[in-house]
């Protein structure tokens, strides 16, 4: 492949990921999903999540998750190599921001890593593993730097409180 079809290659990457975090925070759940591919691998259990197998799966999980909570998600900076004509993987800085409660928010800063294929003509997403750097609970007021050490004692109160 020369170096202008990659660009283009690499540019459709780009709009795929556009296209991930605006159809995310539109809510726009169907449109959401025909960006992955139907066997795709979710890995957020770095950032406090789980594996999840299959898209269907996956955006059924993140629908439940956030309901109609308002988000922010802003990728930058991406670094895309084609490993062959139809497959790439890539790696995107992520900040995101969650509403919480009226008036409680979550910003998060972190990475995705990605793999793609190109399926009759389109880049989908095959792959993702999201793992986070920081993560602040923040109002108007007053922002909380979250630390491991909180996330697991919320964690485990939160688990008590479920039982």
């Amino acid at each position: 492949m020369d170096d202008a079809a990659a660009l283009v290659e690499i540019e459709a990457i780009k709009q795929l990921k556009a296209r991930y975090s605006r159809f995310l925070d539109t809510k726009d759940w169907d449109s959401w999903r025909s960006l992955f591919a139907d066997d795709f691998h979710s890995d957020t259990a770095g950032a406090g999540g789980k594996v999840i197998d299959g898209a269907d799966e996956f955006v059924a999980f993140t629908r439940r998750s956030l309901g109609d909570r308002a988000t922010v998600h802003q990728v930058h900076a991406p670094e895309i190599e084609l490993t062959s004509p139809t497959t790439a993987t890539a790696v995107w800085a992520l900040e995101d921001v969650v509403r919480l409660a009226p008036g409680v928010n979550l910003r998060g800063y972190g990475h995705y890593t990605e793999s793609y294929a190109k399926v009759d003509g389109y880049w989908l997403i095959t792959a993702s593993t999201l793992t986070r750097l920081r993560e602040d609970v923040f109002n108007i007021a007053v922002s909380v730097y979250v630390s491991d050490r909180i996330k697991r004692v919320v964690g485990r109160l939160g688990r008590r409180l479920v039982r």
